[in-house]
């Protein structure tokens, strides 16, 4: 108590402000320490939202490069299949068009054959006048001239061959995938 005499009113006081000061700063001290926690954790949560959509980002750029290369492959596919069946189709095309004019040019040889009695080995006799024009102007018994036969066929060669050539195009499966047979 000797100590209280010494002091004051005014040295009391200014014990106890100074007694709640250093309460205030403790507890002030305490309070910075939890939000700097806080914080810190925020900041972690912050980041770590930052990497996933950095992560994201990453991924779909990864999968739409993905899917631009397999794009490119299967119409690298698509156009040498579709390269492959329109060479075959068209051999096979040239092939029965050729058939075709070399029977209907059997076809006019037999006939001119027919038409010149000369040809046939027999006795010389006196011959008539030839007949205007050659033997495939004329019509024959069906009503068409070899040479009209002839068109026709070329004509019906030329869309069978077009219609195997689309049923074949349609076949080819863009997004098939390469690795398992059709």
């Amino acid at each position: 108590m000797m100590f209280l005499r010494l002091l004051n009113v005014q040295g009391i006081a200014g014990i106890a402000v100074s007694l709640a000061l250093g309460i205030l700063l403790v507890i002030q001290k305490g309070e910075t320490h939890h939000w700097r926690k806080q914080s810190g954790q925020y900041e972690q949560l912050y980041q770590d939202e930052q990497a996933a959509v950095a992560g994201t980002v990453a991924n779909y750029r990864a999968a739409a490069d993905a899917a631009r290369a397999a794009d490119r492959a299967a119409a690298e596919r698509v156009a040498a299949e579709q390269t492959k069946i329109s060479q075959e189709k068209s051999d096979e095309f040239e092939t029965r068009l050729a058939a075709a004019r070399a029977a209907a040019e059997r076809l006019r040889h037999s006939a001119e054959a027919a038409a010149d009695p000369r040809g046939r080995g027999a006795a010389p006799v006196s011959s008539l006048p030839a007949p205007a024009g050659r033997p495939d102007q004329g019509a024959d018994e069906n009503g068409f001239s070899i040479s009209d036969r002839l068109t026709a066929t070329e004509q019906a060669i030329q869309l069978d061959e077009l219609i195997k050539w689309v049923k074949a195009q349609a076949e080819v499966q863009p997004n098939a995938d390469p690795a398992k047979p059709h």
